[in-house]
């Protein structure tokens, strides 16, 4: 069931968060799954998931969006990908040697992904983002990584967090070695690159986010990179098989050194991957005669039911027309959210932003500055409405009904924020504290 009233209560779910904080730092293992992360006391625990619907350990059924951390585009316990994990669970997950799972994974990713000449796989993002760097660094016998400063997250390693307001623990000799770069704009890149000049290995970005990049623009990083002789990395964590099934690389044309993809690569088991030209690649080989780079030695990241997921994962887009479907249920939900934004007046508030298979909303108030205290409020009324949703990502399992659900909620959410941007104060709506940043430097 879901609720829709002031009343809207989640004991047990509370009492869960209280076990978790005990427990676990944070109450999460990841942050952005924190309950400072939601208004507070309505922070659900989950209980299970089907499709695109989950159940909190309260009772209460979600249309839940961004599933899984953007993870689980084609909806929980989708039956192509547990069948394929089932298939595998009996033969044993892990050996002393490859699996030959592990080389029909890498043939079908490499099938997938054209623009890759190797790859190797691993069970989150950080461990390949951060091999990437790594590989750079040997390749160009270099220092100094550049990021693009308008991205959110690279990975939990020191070489990124140290940038971050979350840098306690991070030595400043460390942080000295990073350096940022802002997105779409191909002068101050070449500036930085002529300050470091012979300095910077690598250019580590995602090639598209909540905006197109610019014309020419991932053409321009391809030669400044090639003239600096610096190698140039796309993060595909998001993009992979949400712009293309090849990614961004795939959609847009241009072929970088090293990508690195996970999240949507699984449907929520644990895989991710590093991929890229084969010169760098065998650098992490034993068939080179250079120093050798210790690349990705993982236990378990060939675990044969995850590499599974994957398989089945791939074929699933490809025969189902999965991209598509992502790009058309964003469209339809985007454009019923505006119209319902609009139709309360505050169509300037709420804002819908990014590619259709990758939305995200903004909360803005009375003076259009981003707000915590509206978000909050915003998402208050979600919740109530039975709408999880953290972002507008979309996954493949939503219907035309929920999606009509959904904007039919945030219409009644939009009729309490107009009252607050009237009242020119959200804080009656609120019901405690507003969320919180995920990125900051004090609890």
């Amino acid at each position: 069931m879901s609720v829709n009233t002031e009343e809207f209560l989640l004991p047990r779910s509370r009492a869960a968060n209280e076990r978790l904080h005990a427990l676990v730092p944070g109450g999460a293992h990841t942050y952005a799954k924190g309950d400072d992360q939601y208004p507070e006391h309505l922070a659900p625990v989950i209980s299970h998931g089907q499709g695109a619907h989950v159940w909190d350990v309260d009772g209460n059924r979600y249309v839940e969006y961004g599933s899984g951390l953007r993870s689980v585009s084609l909806g929980h316990a989708h039956p192509r990908v547990t069948e394929a994990v089932r298939r595998e669970l009996d033969r044993g997950s892990n050996f002393v040697r490859p699996s030959v799972v592990e080389v029909e994974a890498a043939e079908r990713f490499l099938a997938t992904v054209r623009t890759a000449e190797m790859v190797k796989f691993a069970k989150n993002g950080s461990d390949a983002t951060t091999a990437a760097v790594r590989l750079a660094r040997a390749a160009t016998g270099r220092p100094r990584v550049a990021l693009c400063a308008d991205h959110p997250f690279f990975s939990v390693d020191d070489w990124f967090i140290g940038t971050t307001p979350m840098s306690a623990g991070v030595p400043a000799a460390t942080n000295e070695l990073t350096v940022a770069f802002p997105y779409g704009d191909l002068a101050a890149t070449e500036q930085l690159l002529t300050r470091y000049e012979d300095e910077v290995a690598c250019l580590i970005l995602e090639p598209a986010t909540h905006t197109e990049p610019p014309p020419g623009y991932l053409a321009g990083l391809r030669e400044l990179a090639d003239r600096h002789g610096c190698v140039l990395i796309f993060d595909e964590m998001i993009t992979g098989f949400r712009w293309s099934e090849a990614g961004a690389q795939g959609l847009y044309g241009v072929v970088p050194d090293l990508s690195t993809f996970g999240k949507a690569l699984g449907n929520g088991f644990a895989v991710s991957a590093l991929a890229g030209r084969r010169e760098l690649m065998e650098r992490g080989g034993l068939r080179h005669s250079g120093d050798r780079v210790f690349l990705l030695s993982t236990t378990h990241g060939a675990e044969t039911h995850s590499l599974a997921a994957a398989m089945a994962v791939q074929t699933t887009y490809e025969e189902e027309g999965i991209t598509a479907r992502l790009h058309a249920l964003g469209e339809r939900l985007a454009a019923g959210v505006r119209d319902a934004a609009a139709s309360m007046g505050v169509g300037d508030h709420v804002v819908v932003r990014g590619r259709a298979s990758n939305l995200v909303f903004a909360t803005l108030d009375e003076n259009l500055r981003p707000s915590q205290e509206y978000r909050t409020l915003f998402l208050r009324r979600l919740l109530a409405g039975g709408v999880l949703a953290p972002s507008f990502v979309v996954s493949s399992a939503l219907g035309d009904a929920d999606i009509d659900h959904t904007v039919d909620v945030v219409a009644q959410a939009c009729a309490v924020y107009r009252k607050a941007l009237d009242a020119a104060d959200p804080t009656p709506w609120l019901g405690g504290r507003p969320v919180k940043p995920a990125f900051r430097r004090l609890a």
